[in-house]
C-alpha cells in the first residue's frame, strides 16, 4: 500500500505530542479521543498478567505519558520496564508514574521505534497502545512487528489498542461516524474538528485482519481479540 497524500513526519508528530503529556496520563479517562480506552487499558493489562504471570521485563512501546506501562505494572509490579517514545516530555513524566509501581527499574528511550534496536529474547510482555497507525507503508509495518517478535522471550506476549480501518469505504464511514459521536461525548465541536484533522495528516493506520494476519505472518503462534467497537480494536499474539 502507498499512501500518495503527505502525512506529518516524525518530528512534527513529536512537536505535537511534547505539549500533551497530561492529556495521555490520566488511566481514569485514558486517551479520550479512542473509543473504550480504559476498558482497553484494562483487558490488555490482564490478559498481560494471566498468560505471562511470572514475567521479568516488560515494555511500552510509544507509550505517552505511560499508561499501558503504569496499567500493566499495576498487575506485574517485579518487572523492569523499558518506555520508548519520540517525546522527551512523554517519557519523563511516563518513568515518574511507572517507578512508583514497580520493585524493578525503568529504562527510557526516546527515539523511533522503527529505528531502535531492541534486545532480542528479552521481554515478557510487549504494548503498544494507540501508536502504530503512525506506521506509514508495509515494509514499515512488517519490520516493526517482526522487530517485536524477535524481542520477546517464548512465550511472551505483544498487545494493540488501537484504531483499525475496516475493509469497504461504506462500513470505515460507518465506523468513522460511531467514532465521531463518541468524541462528541467528551470534547466540544471545535476539538472534534481538530482531532480528525490530525488524524487525516498523522495517521494510516491498517485493517484489523491485516495486522492480526501479520502477527501471523511473523511467527506468533496464536492471536487473541479482547475488544472492538466502532472503528478501535483491543488484540493481541503469543509468541
Amino acid at each position: 500500500m502507498t499512501y500518495t497524500k503527505q502525512k506529518s513526519s516524525p518530528e512534527a508528530i513529536r512537536n505535537n505530542f511534547d505539549q500533551q503529556v497530561e492529556r495521555f496520563s490520566n488511566l481514569e479517562t485514558g486517551q479520550t479521543t479512542a473509543v473504550d480506552s480504559p476498558l482497553c487499558m484494562e483487558l490488555v493489562a490482564r490478559s498481560a498478567a494471566l498468560l505471562n504471570p511470572e514475567a521479568t521485563r516488560i515494555m511500552d512501546l510509544g507509550c505517552g505519558g505511560g499508561n499501558y506501562a503504569v496499567k500493566v505494572s499495576s498487575f506485574l509490579p517485579n518487572v523492569d520496564c523499558t518506555l520508548v517514545d519520540l517525546s522527551a516530555n512523554m517519557l519523563v513524566k511516563a518513568k515518574e508514574r511507572v517507578s512508583e509501581n514497580i520493585s524493578g527499574s525503568v529504562t527510557t528511550i526516546q527515539g523511533d521505534y522503527r529505528e531502535v534496536v531492541f534486545e532480542e529474547n528479552s521481554y515478557d510482555v510487549i504494548t503498544a497502545g494507540t501508536t502504530l497507525h503512525h506506521l506509514r507503508e508495509d515494509q514499515e509495518w512488517e519490520s516493526v512487528f517482526l522487530k517485536i517478535y524477535r524481542a520477546l522471550k517464548v512465550g511472551g506476549t505483544f498487545w494493540i489498542n488501537d484504531i483499525v480501518l475496516s475493509e469497504t469505504d461504506e462500513i470505515n464511514q460507518m465506523m468513522l461516524e460511531g467514532w465521531i459521536g463518541e468524541m462528541r461525548k467528551h470534547h466540544d465541536e471545535d476539538e472534534v474538528k481538530m482531532y480528525l484533522g490530525r488524524y487525516e495528516s498523522e495517521d494510516t493506520p491498517r485493517t484489523f485482519s491485516y495486522q492480526l494476519d501479520l502477527m501471523k505472518q511473523v511467527g506468533f503462534s496464536e492471536t487473541i481479540v479482547l475488544h472492538k467497537h466502532f472503528n478501535f480494536a483491543a488484540f493481541g499474539a503469543i509468541k
